[in-house]
């Protein structure tokens, strides 16, 4: 069931999402040569608690920390460790979320550590352009549809490949609602549900360089690139509205 959300659950789950973009800042600001995936997973873990909320991720469905944090060629899930210690030139893909009395926010971004090259950059900066392209057609009478196109016609246009296995999702008292959010058009007659002031959705594109074939890690969670590829992942929860498409994890 897709649910359309009350005032009063709006400004709970905007709460919620301004956490878990504050959250997702503080992550970036750490993403440094240096540091491990867990140090970071624990700061942020920290910070959420201390805004009187929870992290969401922390424990759903056995999942054992605050954030995902995947480097490089993993692309969603990565299980923070103190073994995988940031260096030069990596992308950190964070995905990170936080409760607020009973409603949720969630939010991605991949970070850079020091510099890439100019083929990297690009990746980076068409996969979250793509993001914004969905957004912007995520208003009140088009479809999933439209979301999907647009995002797929953004990465595709470059060549890179889209993960088709994971997609995006409706947000609220739970972390992930109906409807789903693909990345990409399956059929174009399946054009899904269409999308209606007080929808809340997370929209988020998640690409690889070129080949779209992945595997799963042997702890049942990390989500790799078959090939090595490296992968990029951005995520912003979005409000439909009667007007714009309003992005809650924005700041």
């Amino acid at each position: 069931m897709i649910n359309l959300r009350s005032q009063r659950e709006i400004e709970k789950i905007k709460i919620a999402s301004l956490i878990s973009a504050q959250a997702l800042k503080l992550a970036g600001e750490l993403c440094k040569e240096g540091n491990s995936s867990y140090y970071i997973d624990k700061e942020v873990e920290k910070f959420i608690f201390s805004k009187k909320a929870r992290p969401n991720f922390l424990n759903y469905n056995g999942y054992p920390s605050s954030c995902c944090i995947s480097v490089n060629d993993m692309v969603i899930h990565g299980i923070p460790s103190k073994d995988v210690v940031l260096k030069n030139g990596d992308l950190v893909s964070v995905d990170v979320g936080a409760e607020f009395e009973g409603y949720n926010g969630d939010n991605a971004y991949t970070f850079v550590v020091g510099e890439v090259g100019a083929d990297v950059k690009d990746f980076l900066k068409t996969t979250e352009e793509a993001l914004y392209c969905g957004i912007e057609k995520a208003v009140e009478g088009n479809r999933v549809y439209d979301i999907s196109l647009a995002i797929e016609k953004k990465i595709k246009e470059k060549g890179y490949g889209i993960i088709r296995e994971f997609v995006g999702h409706g947000v609220g008292a739970s972390l992930h609602e109906a409807p789903e959010i693909p990345n990409y058009v399956s059929n174009e007659y399946e054009k899904g549900p269409r999308l209606k002031a007080g929808m809340v959705i997370a929209i988020e594109p998640m690409t690889t360089q070129k080949n779209e074939e992945i595997t799963t890690c042997e702890d049942g969670w990390g989500i790799k690139t078959k090939f090595g590829e490296l992968s990029a992942h951005f995520e912003h929860t979005i409000l439909i509205t009667e007007s714009e498409p309003v992005i809650l994890t924005k700041i």
